[in-house]
């Protein structure tokens, strides 16, 4: 008499008998799962738990174990393991407590010459330690395991994150004196026809130093189609010095203002603005905004601003708050998309090449327009009452 199995016969759907066909043949899924997807796969088509045994060079129990998991929770959801207690913590909660209280220490603080820890030296640290602090569980610790202990609460004594300490006690104010005449010049730009002539120029102005002046060795090689998809460059280069950008950009019309020094010291700032006194009417104001650079409030300013009374008019954006100058939108773009890989013979090349750039760009000039927080501010200045 034929042998008959007791065990139900396995049920698939479609999209089931699909999924197992498709895992069974995967190379890119665990190989416990693919071995199982096929074992279900025998099972449904005939197959005893023998035959699947011997195919797979197996026992019977794994097999059984397999499709009996099939039946209770379904062909596809058994194809993974099932969750187990797994091995009892060796360390305990408090030794991965201490263990993070010295990752947030630093090693000069424990006698050690570096500013940062290692995994290896944390870890040597702590099994040297963890007796006398009677946290015996961790004499064998390895750095692997600092590393988990660590990730699972985030601290990464390994790494340095950076931020900046707000050290202008009258940022806020500074800030908001600033937004203010963004506001005006939003308010000027509405109100203002074509056929109007403003009474005021308002400037962001701010220096750009260190702009190389750098030569090729060897000539750049074009791109060439279906071979060489971009320009190739020789490592080497030579290097002719550096030279600064002063610019101011009138934020009612865009046009840039731009001159190329040397140096940017009392001297050229000074320059910039005879230069811009040259450019505007008499009877117009000139407002800037601009950092708290030596230059601009030095002796040598002073003394050329008394020449010239009621004519400038300085707005100083607070102590690292440069991201507050809208110029530096307009050296950012310039920065991405002209002096990015360029090269010259010579620097009075590379001063020549910035002062075609800047004529171009005032051809069609671009009106940048400040947004962030200018819609919290009222129209009334606002000062805090010392």
């Amino acid at each position: 008499m034929p042998f008959v199995s007791r065990r139900p016969q396995l049920q698939l759907s479609s999209k089931e008998l699909e999924a197992l066909n498709k895992i069974s043949h995967s190379r890119t899924e665990g190989l416990s799962r693919v071995e199982r997807a096929k074992m279900l796969l025998a099972y449904y088509d005939g197959k005893s738990v023998s035959s699947i045994a011997k195919v797979f060079d197996t026992n019977r129990p794994k097999v059984e174990r397999t499709i009996d998991r099939a039946l209770q929770v379904g062909a596809i959801s058994s194809l993974g393991d099932l969750p187990r207690r797994g091995k009892p913590p060796t360390i305990p909660r408090e030794a991965k407590v201490w263990v993070q209280s010295i990752a947030c220490q630093k090693p000069k603080e424990l006698g050690y010459a570096s500013e940062l820890w290692t995994m290896a030296s944390l870890a040597k640290h702590i099994r040297a330690h963890c007796k006398e602090a009677g946290y015996l569980s961790l004499s064998k610790l390895s750095k692997g395991t600092v590393s988990k202990i660590l990730s699972k609460s985030e601290i990464r004594p390994h790494k340095i994150n950076y931020y900046l300490e707000r050290r202008d006690p009258a940022f806020d104010v500074k800030m908001i004196q600033v937004l203010h005449v963004y506001k005006e010049v939003e308010l000027l730009k509405s109100n203002l026809s074509d056929k109007d002539e403003p009474t005021i120029a308002i400037l962001s102005y701010d220096e750009k130093p260190g702009i190389q002046a750098l030569k090729n060795n060897a000539p750049d090689l074009p791109p060439v189609p279906g071979q060489y998809p971009s320009t190739a460059r020789d490592y080497e280069y030579k290097r002719f010095g550096t030279v600064s950008f002063l610019a101011s950009i009138d934020l009612l019309n865009g046009q840039i203002h731009g001159q190329v020094q040397d140096r940017h010291r009392s001297k050229e700032f000074i320059d910039h603005l005879k230069y811009l006194d040259m450019v505007y009417p008499n009877h117009i104001k000139i407002k800037m905004i601009l950092d708290n650079h030596s230059a601009h409030i030095s002796r040598e300013t002073q003394r050329y601003l008394k020449t010239v009374p009621n004519r400038f008019e300085f707005i100083f954006t607070p102590t690292h708050g440069s991201w507050l100058n809208m110029i530096e939108i307009f050296f950012s773009k310039m920065t991405r998309a002209f002096l990015r890989g360029i090269r010259v013979n010579s620097k009075q090349e590379l001063k020549e090449r910035i002062e075609k750039y800047v004529k171009e760009i005032n051809e069609m000039p671009v009106v940048f327009k400040w947004k962030y927080k200018l819609d919290e501010i009222s129209l009334q200045p606002k000062f805090s009452k010392n």
